[in-house]
């Protein structure tokens, strides 16, 4: 038969019938299935050239993890549905590179996409609550996500530049130094943090229990392997640069960084500033 192709109105019920005819395709992904099925239900779900493929014979050859991610969404989609596709075509299909955030972003012609695409969806997490995973299938952002983000924060775009440069400081994670700097700077608009930047990147004329030399110094033996350094580099990270940030706020000495089992991520100090950070504000 030759190939023919339709949009179709895939509900979960015929979606869960076509998966019965799914007798050789590759493992299915829970964690896709998961993140196809979160656009789904949040609308970002878009009719596209790519659907749902049967061979000749009738036998699902493309289009499994639509298909399961429509059941477990719960909801019915529009989809491209083909049938007869040759079946030698099979070992061609799905070889193309996947569109990532960084590529949405850049063309949606955003700068330092990689960078920025990596600090909104480490801002996301944070959102989602502090004490998310940031790694695994609950970590998965969506393009449509990243792109929903930077329109209510476009800030991010100028904290980029200071994270990149206290990154090249000290060697903080860019993304943890753009998170740390939007959410300070965003929270309390009445802290000038230059005194904090040049700190935290020069560390010149800074006596030992100073929040940003022992910052600073902790990144860079982190850099430099002379201390353990954890999986999730950039969560950690921006969990030192807070903690910091707030004992800097405070007055506080800081003469040690490091994270406790179990702690969690801290918020935004609200405390007024302290006499020793003004002191560095107007120094």
């Amino acid at each position: 038969m030759p190939m023919q192709s339709n949009v179709h109105r895939v509900t979960p019920e015929t979606a869960l019938q076509w998966l019965t005819h799914n007798t050789s395709n590759r493992p299915l992904s829970k964690s896709f299935v998961a993140q196809l099925a979160g656009q789904i239900q949040r609308g970002e779900w878009q009719l596209t050239h790519q659907g749902i493929a049967f061979d000749e014979d009738g036998i699902l050859i493309d289009g499994q993890h639509r298909l399961a991610a429509i059941v477990k969404a719960g909801q019915a989609v529009d989809v491209i549905v083909t049938h007869g596709v040759p079946r030698t075509a099979f070992t061609v299909m799905d070889t193309g590179r996947k569109r990532t955030g960084r590529d949405a972003l850049a063309l949606a012609g955003e700068v330092n996409a990689v960078h920025l695409a990596a600090a909104l969806r480490g801002l996301h997490l944070y959102q989602q609550g502090t004490e998310s995973a940031w790694s695994g299938a609950s970590s998965m952002t969506s393009n449509d996500q990243l792109l929903e983000l930077l329109s209510q924060h476009p800030a991010m775009r100028e904290a980029l530049t200071y994270g990149q440069s206290l990154n090249r400081g000290c060697r903080i994670t860019v993304t943890a130094a753009t998170i740390g700097w939007y959410l300070t700077t965003r929270e309390r608009p009445d802290v000038d943090q230059g005194a904090w930047f040049a700190g935290v990147t020069t560390g010149a004329l800074l006596e030992g229990g100073d929040p940003r030399l022992t910052l600073r110094n902790t990144m860079l033996n982190l850099a430099a392997g002379k201390t353990y350094r954890r999986k999730e580099d950039s969560r950690e990270h921006l969990l030192y640069y807070l903690k910091s940030w707030n004992a800097w706020v405070e007055g506080r000495e800081l003469k040690l960084l490091r994270r406790s089992p179990g702690e969690t991520m801290p918020k935004i100090s609200r405390k007024p500033v302290s006499a020793p950070a003004q002191a560095s504000l107007s120094a």
